[in-house]
Formats: C-alpha cells, sequence, structure tokens
C-alpha cells in the first residue's frame, strides 16, 4: 500500500533500476508517516562514507509531542541496503547524468519501505516529447467522445 510518491520524478527522470530500501526512523516519525503527514517532492539521496542518506524528507512532527517545535522535520535518514548495493549506488552516482532518487514510501506488511530508483535525468526535448504526446492522446479521446 503506497504512502506518498514523488510524482515528479517520473516525468523528470528515466528510471534504470530499482531497489527496496530500510529507512531509520525515530517512534514518532513512524507514526507521523503512518498518519500520512511524510512528503517526498523535493528529496534527493547522498553518498557519504559509504552510506547512503535521503535528504529532504519532510515528516511532520506526531502532533501529541511536548517538543514538536524543537524536532527537526528535514532531517537526513540513513537509507539501508546490502552493502554491495551501496558500493553500486554510490559509484553510479559519481558518474555524470545518474543519480539516486527516491521514489515511493509504501507499507510492505506491518514495515514502512522505501523504493530507491537509479535514474538518468531527462533532457529537455525528452520532456517536451512527452507533453506533447500526452496532448495528442488528450485530443483524440475528447474527439472519440463527441463521435459517442
Amino acid at each position: 500500500m503506497t504512502i506518498v510518491k514523488h510524482k515528479k520524478a517520473y516525468f523528470n527522470y528515466e528510471i534504470l533500476d530499482s531497489w527496496e530500501a530500510w529507512i531509520m526512523l525515530s517512534g514518532h516519525e513512524v507514526k507521523s508517516i503512518r498518519s500520512w503527514q511524510v512528503n517526498l517532492k523535493w528529496t534527493y539521496v547522498v553518498s557519504v562514507w559509504s552510506e547512503l542518506f535521503i535528504k529532504w524528507m519532510h515528516i511532520t512532527p506526531w502532533k501529541s509531542l511536548s517538543n514538536r517545535t524543537t524536532i527537526e522535520s528535514d532531517r537526513e535518514r540513513k537509507i539501508l541496503l546490502q552493502r554491495k548495493t551501496i558500493t553500486y549506488l554510490s559509484t553510479k552516482m559519481k558518474e555524470k547524468g545518474l543519480s539516486v532518487v527516491p521514489l515511493e514510501l509504501y507499507f510492505k506488511w506491518s514495515l514502512i519501505k522505501l523504493r530507491v530508483w537509479l535514474a538518468k535525468w531527462k533532457k529537455q526535448y525528452q520532456k517536451k516529447q512527452i507533453l506533447k504526446e500526452k496532448s495528442i492522446d488528450k485530443q483524440a479521446k475528447m474527439m472519440l467522445k463527441k463521435e459517442y
């Protein structure tokens, strides 16, 4: 069951490969995610000392916490994967045009998982072509509706 998707990434990136990862979360963050108070809009993954971290994943502090104002909602969170996968991704991130993008946060049984993708940035003309194809499809559907 999907909690949140990074919808803009599907438009901006060409997806090459994907992995299922864990995230290190605190207790109040888990409660907030279970109540759908999370945002992946500006998130990205960085590699630091052969570890992967997700940055700018906004999780709203749990409403009944006494120290809500002191909690950092956009802090870095560690991504847990196999060592081989982490080294592979960190070497691929150094290549030009490739990056690791978190695309969706979802429940798997009672666990919270993150879908991480190795992606290549699309060129501007590729994005324009996609928009042009969508508009042509939309016009064709409208014409079919008018005929019936």
